[in-house]
Order: structure tokens, then sequence, then C-alpha cells
């Protein structure tokens, strides 16, 4: 017969001992950065690919209407936006002959062939 010693139990007010603390190295939180950014930018770059909208082209055609304009000489984008439009703001006028005829400058030359919007022109 085998007399077991008693069981000690520890005094509550004892400290209990710690767990050991993680400390990451360096190259650990770089491999942890690939490990976790790796499946983030495959789904991302996954979405990316497969929901593109896609272009449909379709058989209208625009409706933009414009008329031509010989630029004289001495006349400015503002001068004929005033002309052609003279109750518009002249800024408005000169955007809109701009991205019409995908000017870069507002200066315009003499003999110069610009498009101007229909529904402005007198």
């Amino acid at each position: 017969m085998s007399i077991a010693a008693p069981l000690r139990t520890a005094p509550a007010s004892a400290p209990r001992p710690q767990a050991p603390r993680l400390r990451i190295t360096a190259r650990g939180r770089k491999v942890l950065a690939v490990v976790i950014a790796f499946p983030v930018i495959t789904v991302l770059g996954l979405l990316a690919m497969f929901s593109g909208g896609s272009a449909i082209a379709t058989g209208s055609a625009g409706t933009a209407d414009f008329d031509y304009l010989t630029v004289q000489a001495g006349q400015t984008l503002w001068g004929i936006a005033e002309t052609i439009a003279p109750d518009a703001d002249p800024r408005d006028v000169i955007a809109e002959i701009m991205s019409l005829n995908q000017l870069h400058e507002s200066s315009v030359q003499p003999g110069q062939r610009i498009a101007v919007p229909a529904d402005l022109d007198r």
C-alpha cells in the first residue's frame, strides 16, 4: 500500500508564473507582413481583373453639332466667345471651344480654323 503525499496548493497571494513574452524579430515582421499582404493583394488583383466594366459599342452616333470659324487677324478666343454668345460667360464659352478643339492654350493664330458649338453660334 502506498501512501501519497498530500497535495500542496499555493497560497492565493503567491505570484503566478508568467508566460514568456513573445518577441518578434525584424525578419519575422517582414515574413508576417508578406504572409498577410499576399492573400490581400491576390484577392484585389483578381477582383480588378474580373470585375472591370465591359465597354459596349452602340450604333448611335454622337449629337455634337458644331460650326467652323476661321480666326481673323487680331481676334482672340475672348473676342470670339463674346461674339458668338454675348449673353454667356466668356470663360465658359472659351473652355467649351478649347475642349472641342483640344487646345492646350487659349491663344489662336490668324487663319486657324476652329470649331465652335452650333448652339452658341449666332
